[in-house]
């Protein structure tokens, strides 16, 4: 087993306990104290911390990064021996979210087009994370992007603005599956 793993299994089996270190909080004005135990802060296995790390992102997303405009969910789940490849090497991961962000925004770009909505297809945008693990704790890298659901488009005064897109029809959606997976 990789030590990255032992390690982070070692330190979930430390998390939140106060037997491996605490700090002790006072209330000033009641004097009521309370150990708070640290926590293991794992990027890849702890429950608790990975929560914790998953709430705090999604309010910075929600907060200081995403427009206030329609988005749209898409997940890329890869096969096994490419989650093997992806989990170890950086470089294989990096080409893989790479080729799924470019296949996504020319699905976008190419539904803006035909919408009318921009004859160059518009700007994209799109946040992507890398989950490493499934519901079972078992290897499982796949990607989870949210997807502006629309483009930027040059107005007139050369300002951008954004334009909503339609609904993704069934055969739309399996069009760019398809490509993906090649």
């Amino acid at each position: 087993m990789p030590g990255f793993v032992s390690r982070a299994l070692r330190n979930y089996l430390q998390c939140g306990r106060l037997e491996f270190g605490f700090c002790r909080l006072k209330c000033g004005d009641c004097a009521h104290e309370l150990a708070v135990a640290f926590s293991c802060k794992d990027r890849g296995f702890c429950p608790s911390c990975l929560g914790r790390r998953m709430a705090d992102t999604a309010a910075h997303l929600v907060d200081e990064v995403l427009p206030d405009v329609p988005v749209r969910q898409f997940v890329l789940s890869l096969p096994p021996t490419v989650r093997i490849l992806c989990a170890f090497r950086p470089d294989a991961l990096s080409l893989t979210v790479g080729a799924f962000i470019r296949t996504v925004f020319a699905f976008q770009r190419r539904r803006a087009r035909h919408a009318g909505l921009a004859a160059d297809g518009g700007r994209c945008g799109a946040v992507t994370v890398v989950q490493r693990f499934g519901s079972a704790c078992e290897l499982n890298v796949h990607l989870h992007s949210i997807v502006l659901d629309g483009v930027y488009v040059e107005e007139s005064d050369g300002r951008s603005g954004f334009r909503p897109l339609p609904a993704p029809t069934t055969a739309e959606l399996h069009a760019v599956t398809a490509k993906v997976a090649r």
